[in-house]
């Protein structure tokens, strides 16, 4: 069987279905572990009370796939379609020929679509706090989201800036209660409520942002040295969206015991509309994929 993607639900996928003795080959264009690589520390895994760094979880779980006899190819997938009664994976490289996939490729940054951001990124405009903060410190910076990213990444740029604005378009976020009590509590953030960012000003590096009030209309701008865009992810399906049924938001459609609309095709993770952008939930639905593909070869 071939796993695409080596991220948390990839990679705990391959290792249940190596410990099921299947043949599983797993490919990743890049590192394996995913976007969860670009985080500077996990501390919501169970089972590790002190947490733990991403590059050293990760590893540890191709590791323990490996143990299991899954091997791993450094290739993209273009596509699978069905011939001869399997699927057939076509990577850059090379086809791959199998019986059931899994799809685990993840999901990538959200852009934010506004004047100035495609012209300004990586001239302090950046998706990504983790990567990005420490060239920040001691400089006043804004976040725009609502949800655990937003405000997880607000909290970590703490460490370097003097000031974080969280530009919110609703009046109440959506994350999670204990990261809302961190960043209320933590006196360097300033929330800007039923807000949204209408332009990034700048021309060799950001200056500024443009800002629209969404109760009143009113417009504004308010001086930054950095923007953090936290607003979700785009799944990486399009590879496969002509293969499988997806939603509106390009999410893999998928059922209770992760099959998709193809048999002997399922998905697992943040590239699926069952799967919350948890690497917990990840890794999670790898295993569940994992155990229904075990169900449906047993057929054979």
């Amino acid at each position: 069987m071939v796993i695409i993607g080596a991220g948390p639900a990839g990679l705990a996928a391959a290792i249940y279905t190596g410990r099921g003795r299947l043949d599983t080959l797993v490919l990743e264009k890049g590192i394996p572990g995913g976007q969860i690589l670009l985080t500077d520390w996990v501390e919501n895994y169970p089972g590790f009370p002190e947490g733990i760094t991403p590059i050293e979880m990760m590893e540890n779980f191709r590791k323990q796939a490996s143990r299991f006899g899954a091997r791993f190819q450094t290739d993209e997938a273009r596509g699978i379609e069905s011939r001869d009664g399997h699927w057939v994976v076509k990577g850059i490289k090379e086809e791959y020929s199998t019986r059931t996939v899994i799809v685990a490729t993840g999901s990538n940054y959200r852009k934010l679509g506004v004047e100035g951001e495609e012209r300004l990124t990586g001239k302090g405009v950046s998706y990504c706090a983790t990567c990005d903060g420490a060239f920040f410190k001691d400089k006043e910076v804004a976040v725009v989201g609502g949800g655990d990213w937003a405000l997880t990444e607000a909290q970590f740029l703490t460490k370097f800036c003097k000031k974080v604005r969280i530009i919110h378009r609703r009046d109440k976020f959506r994350g999670e209660k204990i990261l809302q009590e961190r960043v209320f509590a933590n006196r360097k953030i300033e929330v800007i409520w039923d807000t949204v960012v209408i332009r990034i000003i700048g021309d060799q590096r950001i200056e500024a942002l443009g800002l629209k009030d969404v109760k009143t209309g009113s417009a504004s701008e308010i001086e930054v040295d950095g923007f953090f865009i936290s607003i979700g992810m785009i799944p990486n399906s399009d590879f496969i969206k002509d293969t499988v049924e997806v939603d509106e938001w390009k999410q893999i459609r998928v059922q209770k015991n992760m099959t998709t609309s193809q048999p002997g095709v399922y998905a697992a993770g943040d590239v699926t509309d069952a799967c919350p952008n948890q690497m917990a939930t990840a890794a999670g639905t790898g295993v569940h994929a994992a155990i229904a593909v075990e169900e449906y070869l047993s057929q054979y």
